[in-house]
């Protein structure tokens, strides 16, 4: 009884250590994505003006 309590600990332990550990792999110090990599959205932000505050500097040029 006592090896087979083991064995399913070990399992339970190997399983759980397999779920912490995530999806991407570290091989040859390159990181590779999860396998859903094709799933993700792509985040892309146009670059926005260089003066954020553009109407406001153009109010103050216009009362100066």
């Amino acid at each position: 009884m006592r090896p087979i309590f083991g064995l399913i600990l070990g399992f339970c332990f190997i399983a759980l250590l397999s779920m912490a550990t995530g999806c991407q792999s570290h091989i040859g110090g390159q990181t590779l994505p999860s396998a859903f990599y094709l799933e993700n959205d792509v985040r892309y932000y146009a670059p926005g003006a260089k003066n954020p505050l553009q109407n406001e500097t153009t109010k103050l040029k216009g009362e100066l």
